[in-house]
């Protein structure tokens, strides 16, 4: 009898709706927790002789690709290879960048700068005390899918404060080539209309010569040429 009232009492509208108040609760918390997604790393070996991109998700994660990939055994632990920053909460590595370089190091190893600044992968940083004089950025982007190159965007900077841009705007791949044939059929009759008006110059240069050389050797001839005499009869 008292299971009975204990099931009966579960049933009752105030326990329903506090079962399905608990439910929706828990529902929407479950809704409202962003799923972590997998973003890039660089990650390199003491040595810094290997690097690898690993995506990753959370630290755990991190730490297993990083073992598959750099075939690696026992306990390790990751550093930022720029100034050693030891990762090792969940929360602190939520908070790196994308792209950030880390460093493996395993058991008895400890982190140390590299030794030549070239050979180092980090990401460059702008000095504290610096002023730009010109800055020229160039942004090649496309705005359909189906363009041949795209569009160009060239900006200068100068001093930080004026700025100027400009937009090369490239055309599709069929009106590139609409355009490039218009352009040399125009070149192919220019040059056609400069060399028959070449050719005719050409032609009356040799024509005059001709005609001067005609008219001279007939005056010549003439001087020559004995006078003639009528007999009379």
């Amino acid at each position: 009898m008292d299971y009975a009232k204990k099931s009966l009492g579960l049933l009752s509208p105030r326990s329903l709706s506090k079962c399905v108040s608990a439910s929706a609760s828990m529902t929407h918390q479950l809704l409202a927790t962003p799923t972590p997604r997998a973003r890039p790393y660089r990650v390199s070996n003491w040595e810094r002789t290997v690097r690898k991109g690993i995506m990753a998700d959370s630290l755990e994660d991190l730490l297993e690709k990083v073992r598959s990939a750099l075939l690696l055994v026992g306990t390790i632990s990751i550093v930022i290879d720029e100034d050693g920053t030891s990762v090792e909460t969940e929360e602190f590595f939520q908070t790196l960048e994308e792209g950030t370089v880390l460093l493996v190091l395993t058991k008895g190893q400890v982190w140390r700068p590299a030794k030549s600044a070239g050979y180092q992968l980090s990401l460059s940083h702008r000095p504290r005390h610096r002023i730009d004089v010109a800055c020229v950025t160039f942004d090649l982007y496309k705005t359909n899918p189906q363009d041949f190159i795209g569009c160009l965007n060239v900006k200068a900077t100068l001093y930080g404060t004026y700025s100027m841009s400009y937009d090369v705007r490239c055309y599709g791949a069929k009106r590139i080539m609409k355009e490039a044939l218009r352009w040399t059929l125009f070149t192919m009759q220019a040059t056609g209309h400069v060399l028959l008006g070449t050719s005719c110059y050409m032609q009356q240069l040799l024509d005059a010569s001709e005609e001067q050389k005609e008219a001279s050797s007939s005056a010549l001839h003439s001087l020559c040429s004995p006078p003639t005499r009528k007999m009379l009869h």
